[in-house]
């Protein structure tokens, strides 16, 4: 096995915010929605997700950009400062993206909103290194540069055959403050990359994130209202029977991909639950 390979198979993993992950941030369409995101806990506080004026919110397309920052971010072993560099090509082929001039502009588009949409937590979102919950505001990223590479070098990819003369540049990102402290504290929760990238459905995808939090909070089985599910997902879907419609095809997703054993949806008097069990950790 080749040095690459090795690197490639020990870094399949995604070491993500435990506290960000149990929170809603994307809207699971990417529709042009710009009103704020408002959720509030049964534990009590407030979190609201705010984008910054003339641009909406993050979506499904900035969920899996987020997803590789911080796969990326691990791949280059945490470094102290959070910068991450990587070429948009690049970045592209990873999260299985066609690479064309409206995917370059999509990736421009969704590294900017991450590190202008505002998350404002009123007790809410836990700081591992405070030991209590933060009242404030910060971002998914605090500084984003991309930088056109020089026509010299562009006109040098034309000879070799692994480059394209299309690359518009080099990105250097950095990931926020708040999260890398969460992260160099432990309070994490880990994902498979390879699984990851297997669910095809950002809701799928978007629950699998919800349901590692629940196991590693010790969970085998969770029950949730459907109401609040939606809440904390989210969803803008509010009648029962349209949100289990929308959940059922990520259900049999995760059901399909072994990281679910079960999921049922349940009616108790009036209410609406979902019942989950977890299948045992993916490799």
């Amino acid at each position: 096995m080749t040095y690459v390979a090795r690197r490639r198979i020990a870094t399949r993993a995604i070491v993500l915010d435990r506290s960000l992950e149990s929170l809603p941030i994307f809207r699971l369409s990417d529709s042009a929605e710009d009103s704020a995101i408002s959720f509030s806990p049964e534990s009590g506080g407030r979190w609201r997700v705010l984008p910054s004026p003339g641009d909406r919110l993050p979506g499904t397309f900035d969920q899996d950009v987020y997803i590789e920052l911080l796969h990326r971010y691990h791949e280059a072993g945490f470094p102290d400062d959070g910068v991450v560099s990587f070429t948009l090509h690049a970045f592209l082929r990873s999260i299985g993206r066609r690479v064309d001039g409206r995917t370059y502009e999509q990736l421009r588009s969704a590294l900017t909103r991450l590190e202008k949409t505002i998350l404002e937590s009123s007790g809410v979102y836990v700081a591992a290194s405070e030991g209590q919950p933060l009242e404030g505001r910060f971002t998914i990223l605090s500084s984003v540069s991309i930088a056109r590479r020089r026509l010299a070098e562009r006109e040098q990819f034309t000879l070799f055959p692994v480059l394209t003369a299309s690359e518009p540049g080099d990105a250097r990102v950095t990931i926020g403050p708040v999260i890398r402290s969460n992260i160099a504290a432990g309070h994490t929760v880990t994902l498979s990359a390879i699984h990851y990238l297997s669910l095809t459905n950002p809701v799928a995808r978007r629950l699998y994130r919800l349901l590692e939090v629940a196991r590693e909070e010790g969970m085998v089985t969770w029950r949730v209202p459907l109401a609040s599910l939606a809440e904390q997902l989210p969803l803008t879907q509010r009648y029962p029977s349209h949100l289990q419609r929308v959940l059922q095809p990520a259900h049999e997703m995760l059901l399909a991909a072994g990281l679910l054993r079960d999921a049922t949806f349940r009616q108790l008097n009036r209410d609406w639950l979902v019942d989950y069990v977890l299948a045992s950790r993916a490799a």
